[in-house]
């Protein structure tokens, strides 16, 4: 019985520990749930044309640690961002790396080029805060054009360990 009962809290030490565990990984974004988002928000994007969408806090284009922003490549600005409206209406090229200072996009007629031409989209690395925080973090954010506009659609993990490398063989699965 002693036997039982040890094993007993054991296993629910254990299973707390467990869960506990998967509670706290679910906080951060995957690479995946970034592509599949990405992806979603391209496709209500270039049927709606909707830009207001992806500016409200709550709804399906902010989850955990991130969210959906909006670049238009025709005017090379920020088009829709949920945590910073103020940065709508933005230079691209203005847009710094908060532990560099350099810009994310110094050509942003480049980048959109490079994305626009790239069907499966496109990987870049810099640093920015997360949402509510104020020091930047290690942020991979994936970018995909969306057919027949001007817009490119983007998300990102926040992480000091996966590499564009990695990230950019999930991108290039249909």
């Amino acid at each position: 019985m002693k036997n039982g009962k040890i094993f007993a809290g054991v296993t629910i030490a254990l299973l707390s520990v467990g869960l506990c565990t998967v509670a706290v990984g679910q906080d951060h974004a995957t690479p995946q749930e970034v592509v599949a988002k990405v992806r979603e928000a391209a496709s209500a994007l270039s049927k709606t044309g909707d830009l207001a969408q992806f500016n409200q806090k709550s709804g399906p284009w902010m989850w955990k640690d991130t969210y959906i922003f909006i670049h238009d490549c025709s005017k090379k600005v920020t088009a829709a961002i949920p945590t910073k409206p103020e940065m709508i209406g933005q230079d691209l090229s203005s847009i710094m790396d908060a532990k560099t200072g350099k810009s994310i996009y110094p050509d942003s007629a480049a980048y959109c080029k490079q994305v626009q031409d790239s069907p499966s989209g496109v990987w870049n690395e810099y640093w920015w805060p997360k949402p509510g925080a104020t020091e930047p973090s290690r942020k991979i954010t994936y970018h995909l054009a969306v057919k027949g506009t001007p817009y490119i659609v983007n998300a990102g993990i926040y992480s000091d360990k996966a590499t564009i490398k990695e990230v950019s063989k999930l991108s290039s699965m249909k």
